[in-house]
């Protein structure tokens, strides 16, 4: 039983269309799957990745218009982490984001690897960072303004602010598996220890940052939902759900949500944790050619299609 990375890192946002306008036109992510929250699905749930919808991969949002803005705060994933696989391709981003009037901050190191910090047109807090060697099987994201070789390949670190930095610790630890790499302060004089599970790298870690005094975070646009780690399969991850459960966590139980199996708990900083399987994986419904293309429902919603159709508005 281990923890093998991230699976996905979920956000909120106010706007679909905007989004998606950032996220595929601006970062060159493909559009994997165009959906709906399955708890909630009067609203759009986006995943971004690789070409081919690579587990590892997706960045996610959930669409909750009128959404008022985050409040920054502790208790929070503070900062989502992106894979670029080399210094020249942060020196393409660089410019790319300042011809695009992309709001970022000068490159510097995070975790001993180049690091550029910038945010999306909602306050998203977002960083590229260089990690030389990615999943087998990925695929770089097609798009005309972006080579191939410059693009962006899937997740990086995840951060988290939180007020009791043990708290969070222990559970990374002691009950997720994650090993201590490395400790270093940062720009803003914060001191970050960096976690890694699996086989390592970038898309395995976890950066936690303790700020002890100051108001938790409120959740608004820009925020994230959550972060979900990776896990082999079904069987495995009710292991997990044994072992979360039998650690006193209250937790979701495993929830089917058709691209793949999922188990839901808070840790003791409040933070949503997801551990979810690789498969069956986002072509299971659709062909990579025609990933993102037309409003995919699991079987469990399909019959109700028209209902959900028109309560969303059309996204280009």
């Amino acid at each position: 039983m281990k923890i093998n990375g991230i699976h996905h890192v979920s956000a909120l946002t106010a706007n679909a269309q905007k989004n998606v306008d950032f996220y595929r036109q601006i970062l060159g992510l493909k559009l994997v799957k165009k959906t709906v929250n399955q708890d909630d699905p009067s609203m759009y749930h986006l995943f971004y990745g690789d070409e081919v919808a690579s587990p590892g991969t997706e960045l996610t949002f959930f669409e909750i218009p009128m959404l008022a803005r985050r409040l920054d705060g502790t208790n929070a994933i503070s900062r989502t982490g992106l894979i670029v696989t080399s210094e020249e391709a942060l020196t393409f981003w660089e410019k790319r984001f300042e011809e695009k009037g992309v709001k970022k901050e000068t490159a510097s190191l995070r975790g001993g690897r180049p690091a550029l910090k910038f945010t999306d047109p909602e306050g998203q807090q977002l960083f590229l960072t260089v990690e030389p060697s990615v999943q087998d099987g990925a695929k770089p994201p097609v798009h005309d303004e972006i080579p191939a070789d410059f693009a962006i390949r899937g997740l990086g670190p995840v951060e988290l602010t939180v007020a009791e930095a043990d708290k969070t610790i222990s559970v990374l630890t002691s009950i997720l598996g994650f090993t201590e790499k490395a400790r270093e302060q940062s720009n803003d004089g914060e001191i970050v220890t960096i976690f890694e599970s699996g086989q390592g790298g970038a898309g395995t870690e976890i950066h936690v940052i303790e700020k002890a005094e100051g108001p938790v975070e409120r959740s608004g646009r820009g925020s994230v939902h959550h972060v979900a780690f990776r896990v082999a399969d079904a069987e495995e991850l009710e292991k997990w759900h044994d072992k979360i459960a039998n650690a006193g966590f209250t937790n979701s139980g495993v929830v089917e949500r058709f691209y793949f199996k999922a188990l839901y708990f808070r840790e003791p900083n409040g933070i949503l944790f997801e551990i979810s399987t690789d498969g069956p994986g986002f072509t299971v419904d659709e062909s990579v050619d025609e990933l993102g293309d037309q409003l995919a429902l699991p079987p469990f919603l399909e019959h109700k299609r028209a209902e959900i159709e028109q309560r969303l508005v059309p996204i280009k």
